[in-house]
């Protein structure tokens, strides 16, 4: 085969350190457009992301040329930096160390994008722990909670 083929749907989601609500207005829709230029910077453009004050949803399409890895560490690093520049207020501002990441059925994607979507509307009724324990049960990857927060 002369040509290589790639549509990898990725869900990615990660919190804040400690999830503390620091993903404010002003520089809330901020965030999630400078996540979405890393991304299709790295040529895995980003069909929407979204979040609350705690966490970030991205969903993308993974480049070929990229590994998950390395492109979750770009959108953390790069915007971790970029949010301590714009609010000097935020210079203690980071990621949590870990993430999940899942792939999705092209069928489903516009499910999740209205998800994202309505993150202020999800989070009047839960948390993000309870959420993000709900994906992993959902998409059925085992883990060990011990090690699931930091």
């Amino acid at each position: 085969m002369g040509q290589s083929l790639v549509k990898n749907y990725i869900h990615i989601v990660f919190s804040t350190k400690g999830r503390q609500p620091l993903i404010q207005p002003p520089y809330e829709d901020k965030l999630h457009a400078y996540i979405s230029g890393i991304c299709n910077a790295l040529e895995s453009p980003a069909l929407i992301v979204g979040g609350y004050t705690d966490h970030i949803h991205v969903l993308c399409m993974l480049s070929k040329k990229i590994a998950l890895m390395t492109l979750v560490q770009k959108i953390k690093a790069n915007s971790s930096k970029w949010i301590k520049y714009e609010d000097e207020r935020l210079k203690q501002f980071s990621w949590q160390n870990g993430y999940g990441a899942f792939s999705v059925n092209p069928s489903e994607t516009d499910v999740l994008i209205n998800y994202i979507r309505k993150q202020h509307e999800h989070h009047e009724k839960m948390t993000f722990k309870e959420e993000y324990l709900g994906f992993l049960s959902m998409y059925k990857q085992e883990y060990d909670e011990r090690y699931v927060w930091d």
